[in-house]
């Protein structure tokens, strides 16, 4: 996992050609965010969602992971705080769906860590997550871009 500002954002594309054009993508994205919906931006290699709503308690919003792609989730308004533990000690909640490429898990004691405005986080598929938890200022509307990178 990584969290960071987007300003900062060249410090990682070293990480890969795909990585690097996805940071590309974001920042192009986050200058002028678009409406809510899915984006192709490179086919099935690289795409993103633009999403909003209010932010939840903890004990309301699921775990997860996926293996085929890795998240960029940039929050472009307000501030959420998004969970981290590594998969190998999480217990699924249902069976990997390779549709959605998502496995949920039980609830877990991981470290929280809060995303404001500019900032991103990026998952591996290591990366057990929980995004969309309220911080201790409490719920708060969220626009955010997640860019889908393929492994």
């Amino acid at each position: 996992m990584i969290a960071d500002r987007l300003e900062n954002a060249k410090l990682y594309k070293g990480l890969s050609p795909r990585i690097a054009r996805a940071f590309d993508h974001l920042a192009r994205l986050a200058a002028a965010v678009p409406a809510d919906g899915k984006l192709d931006l490179e086919g099935k290699d690289i795409y993103a969602i633009v999403q909003s709503y209010e932010t939840k308690p903890a004990a309301e919003k699921k775990w997860e992971a996926h293996r085929n792609y890795i998240d960029i989730q940039y929050v472009a308004e307000g501030v959420e705080v998004m969970g981290w533990a590594p998969v190998g000690q999480l217990t699924p909640a249902a069976e990997y769906n390779p549709e959605k490429d998502v496995v949920n898990f039980k609830a877990a004691a991981g470290t929280p860590v809060e995303v404001g405005k500019g900032a991103f986080a990026v998952f591996f598929p290591e990366d057990g997550h929980q995004p969309g938890v309220q911080s201790g200022a409490g719920s708060v509307k969220v626009r955010k871009i997640v860019v889908k990178v393929k492994v």
